[in-house]
């Protein structure tokens, strides 16, 4: 039988290639009926393609020819008014109809006919654009439409395939354009903006998957991910223990510009993708939603972290491997990101992106989710299987160490970050949450409120031997002298560790990668410290007081050191207060005022009373302990000059005698005297001299009120002599506390004026009784009312 084939030389080159690649040897000929089987199969879907884009292209023509029949006719209608217009306007008349007409063609047809020309330009403009929509959106889905078919053939249909993607994509953009145009130009036209926007979702839902699909083939190809070096138990953290090519370096020739085409073309899709959400969220909070990793990078990171977990099973209980793992990875691939795609990510103006941090984002953000699925369930449920059984020891260290591992791990990649010069885009954001292993506590804040249950145990019991040693509340802190102030706060050596225990948790909480996260630690963590600090100076201060009511010295010196420490521990947490990591947190919770924060017991109570910092509250709180005991201190001294006094207050003979010769100061006032320097001198090398202020003053202030009340209001006569001894007695007292101000006779104000008025002339005092407040004013009387000054004047004997 004659071959039915035409000869070779009248076939075209596609087709000889073709035949050649299917029919090699003679063995191929077996599959001749199955291969043209599939190609009438294919020329079957392409014929009823074309019909279909025949009958669809025949149906816009017949819509096209019937809109634009209506718009001629509506042209038609126009033109004739117009006509009609300018025979109207030609044809005036003498009389005032046709003023009147004018008038009403003017004010009334005009602007009717200029807006129907309006509303038809508006039609008109629609039916273009809906038009040119309707086109480019039957190009797109015919490109989509062939890049599937085209999919699974040969190299040379592939290149046809990655060709027409990118005009899909180009044509996408062009449309992007137009409904941008759109939105804000017409606004009104939203039906049609919503059409278009279904019908590219859809061919979106077609188009990235594909792409997606030929990039991830294309890497296997390359070899990605390239094999893992190998970090044995004994030294994870030696660095490149052997050294592995980079494929993105290595590639070459059809692979590489095949690889290079489709990474643009997954560039183009996102930025397009980037560009339809702002449009669709215009006026909303677009920052969240248009910020979204980078797909080319998720593509390379997502296979490492598969082969990665391979190993990250074997070492579960020695986490240290499985950082020193994912930092290599990162530090030994992050150059390639910025020489070979950073180049590409621009070329698509993906604007915002740079590779270097999207591949280190990448793995953290995949290291932390491994963390998140498989090591911390694991180590919570440690923690719960030895909370039945009394014993949580090695759980509570194999958690604070996998966190010591997670800070340590984000030191790292912040140095890395450093040198890659891209710590500026992140400090912009505001959000290292992305490139911190410690975020996985922002999806799990009932983890981060454990881990700081964990910390504030773990220091409480830390602080036990420092708390029960004695020493450590009588020897002082060398240097006790903050930056801000010269004042030597004499505080014990119990502080430094307090202190020292509060600014590790601080320290480990710079590291939480935001700030609500930062505040909610140290409220759980922190605070607490500050609570059991305050709660120890309580008890000393109350034991003290129980024992000797603070009569003996030792329990003076025992006051006075916890007050010296409450002193010392509020200045700390004021100049700590306003260094800018503590005035964030504090920025941060007053904008969220009325928000509700778990304290230590896991409770939720409202922020309430947010002053000046996040340890505002135990500032005050250690501020009213110093003015409590500090103000015992007084009363207690007062209360013992008091009780010295009471023989001096009792004699009231000795107001009409002068004092016995030799003595300076009555008989009766000397132990009391001796007993107020002695106690104050107790106080005064035990305290800090900014509190030690306060007590002599409030002891001024009772000494003074005591003398006023017990011997001037008492209703005793006071002579020439008795004036003299009492103004001795006095001078003796002021002397006292001489020592601590230059007059001390100003903070004994009542007792001062009321000698004043002892030492007055006979008739200037009876001047008094008449004078009334002015007289009073005038002789500089300001701190006794007029009842009182009667009262001392009625006392005063004269004798002439």
């Amino acid at each position: 039988m004659e071959s039915a084939l035409p000869p070779a030389s009248d076939l075209s080159p596609s087709i000889v290639s073709f035949l050649n690649d299917k029919f090699r040897t003679n063995a191929n000929l077996n599959g001749a009926p199955a291969l043209l089987s599939e190609l009438q199969t294919q020329c079957g879907d392409l014929d009823r393609t074309l019909i279909d884009l025949n009958r669809s292209l025949g149906s816009s023509l017949l819509a096209y020819a019937s809109f634009s029949d209506r718009v001629h006719g509506v042209l038609g209608d126009i033109n004739a008014q117009l006509t009609g217009l300018g025979s109207s306007t030609r044809s005036r008349s003498s009389d005032g109809e046709g003023k009147e007409r004018a008038e009403q063609i003017l004010g009334e047809e005009l602007p009717a006919l200029a807006k129907e020309v309006a509303r038809v330009e508006s039609v008109r403009t629609y039916a273009e654009t809906a038009l040119k929509l309707q086109t480019m959106i039957g190009d797109i889905e015919d490109a989509v439409s062939s890049t599937m078919k085209k999919n699974s053939w040969k190299h040379s249909s592939k290149q046809n395939s990655e060709e027409m993607r990118l005009v899909a994509i180009k044509t996408l953009k062009l449309i992007e354009d137009i409904l941008t145009s759109v939105t804000k130009t017409h606004p009104q036209w939203e039906h049609l903006v919503s059409a278009v926007d279904h019908r590219v979702d859809r061919a979106l839902a077609i188009l990235r998957p594909h792409a997606i699909a030929d990039h991830r083939a294309l890497l296997t190809s390359l070899g990605w991910p390239p094999p893992l070096a190998i970090l044995t138990s004994s030294t994870p953290y030696t660095g490149r223990s052997t050294e592995v090519l980079n494929p993105l370096f290595t590639m070459q020739g059809d692979l590489k510009d095949q690889y290079c085409e489709n990474f643009f073309a997954l560039c183009s899709l996102q930025e397009l993708q980037r560009r339809r959400k702002s449009r669709q969220l215009e006026g909303y909070n677009r920052e969240l939603a248009l910020h979204q990793p980078l797909w080319v990078i998720e593509e390379l990171v997502n296979p490492i972290s598969l082969a990665s977990q391979r190993h990250f099973t074997k070492w579960v209980d020695k986490p240290e491997f499985i950082f020193a793992l994912v930092y290599k990875i990162t530090r030994d691939y992050v150059d390639s990101m910025d020489e070979l795609l950073q180049p590409l990510v621009d070329e698509a103006m993906l604007t915002g992106y740079s590779c270097r941090e999207e591949w280190i984002s990448a793995m953290v953000s995949s290291l932390s989710t491994y963390l998140a699925k498989e090591i911390f369930p694991k180590y919570a449920g440690q923690l719960d299987e030895d909370s039945t059984t009394g014993s949580q020891s090695q759980a509570r260290i194999s958690w604070l160490y996998l966190v010591d591992l997670m800070i340590s791990f984000d030191k790292q990649i912040k140095s890395l970050i450093e040198h890659s010069g891209i710590l500026l885009s992140l400090q912009d954001d505001g959000d290292f949450s992305k490139v911190s292993s410690l975020s996985v506590f922002c999806d799990r804040p009932d983890w981060l409120d454990l881990w700081a249950e964990i910390e504030l145990s773990d220091i409480l019991e830390k602080l036990k031997p420092d708390t029960s040693d004695e020493r450590n509340w009588t020897m002082k802190v060398q240097g006790a002298v903050l930056l801000s102030a010269t004042e030597d706060y004499k505080a014990p050596a119990v502080c430094s560790a307090y202190l020292r225990c509060l600014s590790s948790v601080v320290d480990r909480c710079r590291s939480l990668p935001s700030i609500s996260m930062r505040s909610r630690f140290l409220r759980l963590a922190a605070v607490p410290i500050i609570q059991k600090f305050l709660d120890c100076l309580l008890i000393r201060c109350q034991e003290a007081e129980g024992l000797t009511a603070l009569t003996d010295d030792d329990a003076l010196v025992k006051v006075a050191n916890s007050i010296n420490a409450a002193r010392y521990f509020e200045s700390v947490l004021k100049e700590w207060s306003e260094d800018v990591f503590f005035l964030e947190i504090w920025s941060g919770q007053s904008d969220q005022l009325g928000i509700s924060v778990g304290d230590q017991n896991g409770n939720v109570e409202p922020v309430e009373g947010l002053e000046s910092g996040i340890f505002y509250e135990e500032i005050v709180k250690l501020e009213e302990f110093r003015i409590e005991w500090a103000e015992k201190l007084s009363v207690v001294i007062l209360r013992g000059f008091d009780a010295q006094c009471r023989d001096y207050m009792k004699n009231r003979r000795q107001w009409q005698e002068k004092s016995e010769d030799g003595w300076t100061v009555s008989k009766f006032l000397v132990g009391a005297l001796d007993y107020l320097q002695g106690k104050m001198s107790v106080v005064e090398n035990g305290l800090n001299g900014i509190d030690f202020v306060g007590v002599w003053r409030s002891l001024a202030a009772g000494i003074d009120r005591s003398f006023f009340n017990g011997i001037l209001m008492s209703n005793v006569k006071f002579y020439d002599g008795g004036v003299e001894r009492f103004g001795s007695d006095l001078e003796v007292l002021f002397g006292a506390f001489g020592a601590w101000c230059l007059r001390p006779e100003g903070f004994f104000p009542r007792v001062s004026e009321g000698l004043k008025l002892l030492k007055m002339e006979e008739e200037k005092l009876q001047n008094s009784l008449a004078g009334g407040e002015k007289w009073m004013k005038e002789n500089g009387i300001r701190h006794l009312n007029v009842p009182d000054v009667e009262k001392i004047v009625k006392s005063r004997v004269f004798t002439s």
